[in-house]
């Protein structure tokens, strides 16, 4: 066992044994966000492996009706907590989060370049799972929230780890450090749901909209972008000249599950509310 696959293993021990803790807090709605994400990518992580044919239609659709679920969960269930707690805190959260999330995600190229024990996608994968994780379970921990809210959340997990473990396969590398990233975002939550915040509405207004904002961010970051260089086109064995026509046909496809993702959370709503 190398020193990846012992970090995965440890991890996925670890988030046993906070379960522990969580349930002994009666924490069930965060018990089970955080084993649906352990659970949506290592159960998708082994196919990801297997795959030796194009799934760029499948992948576009699992990333669109993920991202299309965060984008309208973000705005329907944590917006409006950062806006009642306090209209410009609460704004001013979003847009730092938006931020936050998109300097995270550049400066985190420099994982590329370190030498670290891990590979460079199961760390990036990681640091955004822990991210994730710490923000979900402040918010489960200090507000009333349904499970939807976190399992829409989470949603990308299956499809973020079908791309990679598939980009593992392609090099020989082993899919199972993946269940560090699995595991991430449960630790993380269970751990930070601890943390209680004081009841100012502008300190709250900020927290709800900086994790407003650093979800929406992931949503859009998680959009099914159909362009030559992208991780869509990189699974098309064909020609430039003929994977044009294709991702011209996939861009209706990313259009349309985005929109089935946004709906299908309304439509729960309507039918749960």
């Amino acid at each position: 066992m190398n020193r990846s696959t012992a970090i995965g293993v440890g991890s996925v021990m670890a988030l046993v044994v906070l379960s522990g803790y969580a349930v002994t807090a009666q924490a069930w709605k965060l018990l089970v966000v955080s084993w649906a994400a352990f659970g949506s990518m290592a159960l998708a992580a082994p196919f990801g492996a297997r795959a030796r044919t194009e799934h760029a239609e499948g992948l576009v659709w699992g990333y669109g009706l993920a991202s299309g679920a965060m984008v309208t969960s973000a705005a329907v269930f944590l917006v409006p907590q950062a806006i009642n707690h306090h209209p410009k805190f609460g704004g001013f959260g979003i847009a730092f989060g938006i931020l936050a999330g998109f300097t995270s995600h550049t400066v985190g190229h420099r994982f590329a370049h370190m030498d670290l024990p891990v590979d460079r996608t199961v760390t990036e994968l990681s640091a955004h799972a822990l991210s994730a994780g710490a923000i979900i379970g402040i918010v489960y921990g200090n507000i009333d929230v349904g499970v939807g809210l976190g399992l829409a959340i989470v949603s990308h997990k299956g499809p973020a780890g079908y791309a990679a473990a598939r980009r593992l396969s392609s090099r020989n590398q082993s899919s199972v450090p993946l269940l560090l990233p699995a595991a991430g975002l449960g630790i993380a939550a269970i751990i930070s749901s601890a943390v209680s915040l004081p009841a100012t509405g502008a300190f709250r207004g900020i927290v709800f909209g900086f994790a407003s904002g650093v979800f929406l961010h992931v949503a859009m970051d998680f959009l099914p972008r159909c362009e030559i260089g992208s991780e869509i086109h990189d699974l098309l064995s064909v020609e430039d000249e003929h994977a044009h026509a294709i991702l011209d046909r996939l861009r209706l496809h990313a259009a349309g599950s985005t929109i089935v993702g946004g709906g299908g959370v309304f439509a729960a709503w309507l039918l749960l509310g």
